[in-house]
């Protein structure tokens, strides 16, 4: 994007609020989880490099090695990019990458798996490194590795890191930043954002599935995946711990906030869409005394507008799927949730909310 005067207040404003939401995500009970995760759903995206370096430090975390090589890095980046290569080819917003280049070679049987890692070394990291940490204009607290592009062999992974992978959300972590990652490329992949304005949920298969004319019935991401970052990996309704690994005992339930059974009277607009859409636990969900088709307490519709207000802040395609589902502006989406609340209550009267609460995540 070339920067004119008439563009650069817009700019900054995108930036300064990213700055702000990075803060906002992460002010209530401040974590490595959190700071990790601000990283991924916040910070800005030129090409998908980040997330290919996230991915790899999850992967190298567990050898407990201190120091990683370039070429030790350069292993797990590079395939992670040509995997992703041969499912979105675009994957950065400048057609004139010479590593991008590369790595279609090396998927065209052109170039070796050696010849793409030394290539990788000497170009794969060029701004990645030093760009990671920063979300907004600045970077975070935390940081996860030490270690500069240039002058040096490779990178002192921090024992933040290592804190990292002892904590439960580690298992997690992995599976969010691909599904960011494919929401992402998704998005450039339509090249225009607003193409994309109805990415809603199947739930046969658990995924999040946009429907455009140019990418109709073909999904984005697994749903638990997507959203699990903006909730900390903690249940909506009692900030209990959650997982989104397959087989897990505390796999997460996939819940309408206002019950998917109000769709038998067309009473919810979009009632399948993201906004609508929040990960619980099964005690909260289905249990004994859980939600199952009652309207949630009015406080969590609160909570609600606040983890859509995170999505909206994050870049396309759930950003637009938001904003064309609920609102241009704060008031309008407020006003949405409000309205539909209501008309939700007066249909099924009953309302319901965890009989206890873990201290709050967001």
């Amino acid at each position: 994007m070339r920067v004119t005067n008439e563009s650069l207040p817009i700019l900054l404003e995108q930036v300064k609020q990213a700055t702000f939401e990075m803060i906002e995500f992460t002010n209530i009970s401040p974590t490595l989880e959190d700071y990790w995760r601000s990283i991924i759903l916040f910070g800005r995206n030129s090409a998908t490099y980040k997330f290919a370096l996230a991915k790899s430090l999850l992967e190298l975390a567990p050898s407990g090695k201190s120091f990683v090589t370039w070429e030790e890095l350069a292993r797990p980046f590079s395939r992670h990019i040509t995997e992703h290569l041969q499912q979105r080819d675009k994957q950065g917003s400048s057609s004139s990458s010479q590593f991008l280049h590369s790595c279609r070679a090396f998927n065209r049987g052109t170039l070796t798996q050696q010849q793409l890692i030394d290539i990788t070394v000497r170009q794969g990291f060029e701004n990645v490194i030093d760009a990671f940490h920063v979300v907004g204009s600045s970077e975070i607290p935390e940081r996860f590795f030490h270690g500069k592009r240039r002058g040096a062999k490779g990178i002192d992974i921090s024992d933040r890191l290592f804190q990292l992978l002892e904590q439960y959300q580690f298992q997690n972590l992995p599976h969010e930043v691909e599904a960011r990652w494919r929401l992402v490329e998704t998005a450039w992949q339509l090249d225009l954002s607003t193409h994309l304005v109805d990415v809603e949920y199947r739930e046969f298969n658990g995924l999040l599935v946009p429907e455009t004319l140019k990418m109709r019935r073909k999904s984005v991401t697994s749903c638990r995946s997507g959203l699990n970052g903006y909730q900390k990996g903690k249940c909506f309704y009692c900030f209990n711990e959650i997982s989104i690994e397959e087989g897990s005992l505390d796999l997460a339930d996939v819940d309408h906030f206002l019950p998917h059974t109000l769709i038998r009277v067309s009473a919810i607009p979009n009632i399948n869409g993201v906004w609508n859409l929040v990960l619980a636990c099964q005690t909260c969900n289905r249990g004994e005394r859980g939600k199952f088709y009652r309207v949630p307490a009015l406080h969590l519709l609160k909570r609600l507008h606040q983890r859509n207000e995170f999505l909206i802040t994050s870049l396309h395609p759930l950003k637009e799927t938001l904003i064309a589902q609920t609102g241009r502006d704060e008031a309008q989406r407020r006003s949405f949730l409000q309205t539909h609340y209501n008309e939700a209550t007066r249909l099924l009267i009953h309302t319901w909310q965890p009989e206890f609460e873990y201290p709050a995540a967001f």
